[in-house]
C-alpha cells in the first residue's frame, strides 16, 4: 500500500526570506496559483502579523486557492494568532501554524525562559489557535537540537491542546539524517496521542543535508514535509520541494508519493526563478540547466545508445523536453554524429572521421560547438548539406 506523504509549501513565506527575493502581493498570487496546480497539499502563504503587505498578501492568497489548504505563520502570542485567523478568513481550508523554540540554546538566550514555561506557552497558543481554525500546526522551532525528551513532552502537551499537526524543525540544519530519522522514530514510539495527528519535517540546508534528512524523516513515520521550489530559503536553503518528490517517485520500494504533478515541476521552478530573481544553479538537481545534459563523450554515447544507462529520470516527467547532448572538446564521433543528424545530416563513417578532426580543433577553441557552427565544418571538408 502506498502511504501518501503530504507536501507543505513554504516558498512564499520561508523562501522568501531569502535577502532580495521579497515579492509583491500580485507576484505571490500569480506563484500561489502556479504552486496550486502543482499539487501540494499545503500553502503556506505568509507570516501576517510581519507586514501589512503580507497580511494583505494571505488575505488575497486565501480567496483564490481552490485545493489546497492555506496556512498562515504566528509565533506563539495570541495577538499574532489573531492576525493569521483574521487573515485567513476567506480560505476554504485554512492552517494557523503557531510555534515556539525548544532547544536549550532558545530557551536561555533567546527567550530567558525555563521548560515549564515553554511548555505552558506551547499549550495556550495551540488553544488559541483552536478557537479559529480546526487545523493547527505547531512548530518546535530548532527541534533539531532539542532534547528528544522535553521535545516528546512538548509534542504530547500540544496535542492535548489541539495541535493535528507537529513540525519537528531542523531550524540549523544541523543534525545528521540518521539522527533526525531516529529523531522522528523516537517521537512515533513514545508521544501520547502522536497516532491522531501528522509529523512533519522542516529542514535546513547549511549542511547541505536539508533532503537527506526529509526522507530519513518519512521513513521513520513523518508524512509530511515542508519544502520550497528550487531549495530557496533563509540562508543555505530549505529542502528542495522538487527533489523530495522524485526520491520518493524513484524509490517506489519505500511506498511513500506525493500527489504533486511532477510534468510541471520544470515550468514551476522557472516562474519562481523568474519572479523572485534568483537563478537556479545549472547543476542543481532535477531543475538545473544541467540536469539533463552530457558533454562526456562516453556518457554521450551511452544515453544515444539507451538513455536509461545515465539518466535514472526520464526528462519528460519532470517537464523538461527532452535530454541534450552537449558538444565540447570531451565528445566522441557518437555525439557529433548525432547532432549532425538532427541537424539533418547524415555523414558515412569516412565524412565523419573528417568532421571531426575538424571538430576537435573548434571545440578546443571554444566552450561549446553549437549547429551554428555546423555548417563551416562541412564547408571546410566539402561535405554538401541541405
Amino acid at each position: 500500500m502506498i502511504n501518501q506523504v503530504k507536501i507543505f509549501d513554504t516558498t512564499l513565506r520561508d523562501g522568501e526570506q531569502v535577502p532580495g527575493c521579497k515579492l509583491d502581493t500580485k507576484s505571490k498570487l500569480i506563484l500561489a496559483e502556479k504552486i496550486d496546480l502543482l499539487g501540494v497539499d499545503i500553502i503556506e502563504a505568509g507570516f501576517p502579523i510581519s507586514s501589512p503587505g503580507d497580511f494583505k498578501s494571505v488575505v488575497e492568497i486565501s480567496k483564490i486557492i481552490k485545493n489546497a489548504s492555506v496556512c498562515a505563520l504566528s509565533r506563539a502570542n495570541e495577538k499574532d494568532i489573531d492576525v493569521a485567523a483574521e487573515s485567513l478568513k476567506s480560505a476554504k481550508k485554512p492552517r494557523i501554524h503557531t510555534g515556539i523554540g525548544t532547544s536549550e540554546v532558545h530557551i536561555k538566550y533567546k527567550f530567558n525562559s525555563n521548560k515549564d514555561s515553554i511548555i505552558e506557552i506551547a499549550k495556550k497558543s495551540v488553544a488559541h489557535a483552536r478557537k479559529y481554525v480546526d487545523d493547527v500546526e505547531f512548530y518546535a522551532e530548532d527541534a533539531g537540537r532539542t532534547e528528544n525528551e522535553f521535545l516528546a513532552k512538548v509534542c504530547e502537551e500540544v496535542i492535548k491542546s489541539g495541535a493535528t499537526v507537529l513540525n519537528i524543525p531542523d531550524t540549523t540544519g544541523y543534525c545528521l539524517p540518521s539522527e533526525y530519522g531516529d529523531k522522528i522514530k523516537y517521537l512515533i514510539n513514545n508521544v501520547k496521542g502522536i497516532e491522531d495527528v501528522i509529523v512533519s519535517c522542516h529542514c535546513h540546508n547549511d549542511l547541505g543535508l536539508a533532503t537527506a534528512n526529509s526522507i530519513y524523516g518519512v521513513i521513520n513515520g513523518a508524512r509530511q514535509i515542508e519544502c520550497t521550489i528550487n531549495g530557496i530559503g533563509e540562508r543555505a536553503g530549505n529542502t528542495s520541494l522538487e527533489e523530495v518528490v522524485m526520491i520518493l517517485r524513484q524509490h517506489s520500494d519505500l511506498n511513500l508519493d506525493t500527489n504533486i504533478n511532477s510534468k510541471l515541476l520544470n515550468e514551476t521552478s522557472q516562474k519562481v526563478s523568474e519572479l523572485m530573481g534568483m537563478p537556479v544553479q545549472p547543476n542543481k538537481a532535477i531543475v538545473g540547466s544541467n540536469a539533463f545534459a552530457h558533454s562526456s563523450g562516453i556518457h554521450q554515447d551511452g544515453v544515444i545508445k539507451k538513455r536509461e544507462t545515465y539518466e535514472i529520470i526520464n526528462p519528460l516527467d519532470v517537464g523538461v523536453d527532452k535530454s541534450s547532448i552537449v558538444l565540447t572538446a570531451r565528445s566522441g564521433r557518437a555525439a557529433l554524429a548525432f547532432r549532425m543528424q538532427e541537424f539533418g545530416v547524415n555523414l558515412t563513417k569516412k565524412e565523419l572521421d573528417k568532421v571531426y578532426n575538424e571538430f576537435l580543433v573548434v571545440a578546443d577553441q571554444k566552450k561549446e560547438v553549437t549547429d551554428s557552427d555546423f555548417p563551416l565544418l562541412l564547408q571546410k571538408k566539402n561535405i554538401n548539406y541541405g
